[in-house]
């Protein structure tokens, strides 16, 4: 699975991070980031994605 950041799209909630934080990470200016190396594959990585308010993050296979 590969995940998507949607531009433009992130608010900043960071909803993922606490789901996700060794895949998410907002940065400073409140905008999502994917953390290099986390496993976008895992089910808590998907369910941070489904969890996103704003849908600024996809998953594809």
């Amino acid at each position: 699975m590969s995940i998507e950041l949607v531009p433009g799209r992130c608010e900043g909630h960071a909803v993922c991070e606490a789901i996700a934080p060794e895949v998410f990470q907002v940065d400073d200016d409140g905008i999502v980031q994917l953390v290099p190396g986390g496993d976008h594959g895992a089910e808590t990585a998907l369910a941070a994605v489904r969890s996103c308010p704003v849908a600024a993050l996809r998953a594809t296979p």
